[in-house]
């Protein structure tokens, strides 16, 4: 009995392509920080004008970007969220998908931000409050933390006030002890847990004098309005959530589905400066959405749709991820020729993923065959289909 297994982990020479290695992806799941976007420029016009917005004016503004599985709604967004968040003025989170409801959104977009993140800002503000009432000026949150270290700022001093004054901007009195209990080494890993929705026990919150806990969709939508208005209070310009395969909220019940979507309103009715969300979604959910859930949809009232790539459109796509893999030579969509991009095209139906994942099949092929002379075939390509 033969064994036909051959596993070995000596990498293809892809050098006879002018390549250094494959640069399509095996998966085509795009990366958190993509670097290529070959967007549709309907799509990117959109998107621009909507963070522009939000940035020049600080007046809160949502938008729904729609798209066949594949089509490139996950890549766009994640695409956008990589460029603002570079900026410091803006706090930026990715919600891979809206869960059994806003509590899910909420947790995923605080842990997508992340301890470090929140524990800066919390730096930030005690920052603030030192400046307002005392002769130090930190004027940033490692400043701050390095008075707090070197004994020349005492949270037993500050903190009092700066809970008070954070009670007074978010009117959430536990959220603002949270928030400054990230401080402190005892307590801020409870502070987390908190803040995150994911529960304490009655002796963590009573230790950090907490009386409540975010555990459904009203309190979730109170945590993350309090955010947004400490943020607002220390000059951010806004808050940029990214929610994907919005369409899942199709799989819940009608009456969770619509608590959901009453909860993202809520949210967006007490947020009308400072917040900008960003949906990805199929199209026959967001249809159904726009015709069942008017109050919820009239609150974003903007649509683009990402169409399926054009044979101008799949060979600036494979262009671009070419490039990334060039060493010399080569230029321009080579080694595919023309007739065997217009092929994956036809098979893909202009479907993005496929695209990719198709070409990168075809570009292995290619090279365990030995086919290196001439630029791909149709034929080629074909024979790698099948």
């Amino acid at each position: 009995m033969s064994n036909n297994f051959t596993i070995t982990d000596e990498q293809r020479d892809y050098s006879e392509f002018g390549l250094e290695s494959n640069p399509f992806p095996y998966s085509p799941v795009p990366d958190d920080d993509p670097l290529i976007y070959c967007g549709q420029e309907h799509v990117t016009d959109k998107i621009s004008n909507t963070v522009s917005t939000v940035l020049s004016t600080g007046k809160s503004k949502h938008l729904v970007v729609t798209g066949k599985y594949g089509n490139g709604k996950s890549h766009t967004l994640k695409y956008t969220r990589s460029l603002v968040r570079d900026r410091d003025d803006v706090f930026v989170g990715y919600v891979a998908q809206p869960g059994e409801g806003f509590l899910d959104i909420y947790h995923d977009f605080i842990y997508d931000v992340g301890f470090d993140r929140f524990q800066k800002l919390s730096y930030e503000y005690l920052a603030e409050v030192t400046r307002d009432g005392t002769d130090k000026n930190p004027m940033s949150a490692a400043a701050m933390e390095e008075l707090i270290d070197e004994g020349e700022v005492l949270l037993s001093e500050i903190v009092p006030a700066a809970v008070q004054q954070l009670s007074d901007v978010t009117k959430f009195a536990d959220f603002a002890r949270a928030i400054v209990h990230l401080v402190y080494e005892d307590t801020n890993l409870y502070a987390w847990q908190w803040l995150t929705a994911e529960g304490l026990r009655y002796e963590q919150r009573k230790e950090m004098e907490i009386h409540s806990a975010i555990d459904d969709d009203t309190t979730a939508v109170r945590a993350f309005t309090a955010l947004k208005n400490m943020l607002r209070d220390l000059g951010y310009t806004g808050v940029f959530m990214f929610v994907d395969e919005f369409e899942r909220i199709a799989r819940l019940s009608p009456k969770d589905e619509q608590a959901t979507l009453n909860s993202i309103r809520h949210l967006m009715d007490q947020n009308s400066n400072g917040l900008c969300v960003l949906f990805g979604c199929a199209p026959e959910v967001w249809q159904d959405v726009m015709s069942e859930y008017h109050a919820f949809s009239e609150r974003i009232g903007q649509e683009v749709a990402l169409r399926p790539m054009t044979e101008e459109k799949i060979q600036d796509l494979v262009r671009e991820y070419l490039d990334i893999a060039r060493t010399q030579g080569a230029s321009g969509i080579e080694p595919f020729s023309e007739d065997a991009l217009r092929y994956i095209l036809q098979q893909s139906q202009g479907n993005v993923r496929q695209i990719l994942s198709l070409c990168s099949r075809v570009i292995d092929a290619a090279i365990d065959e030995g086919e290196l002379n001439a630029p791909i075939t149709q034929e080629e390509v074909a024979d790698t289909v099948e």
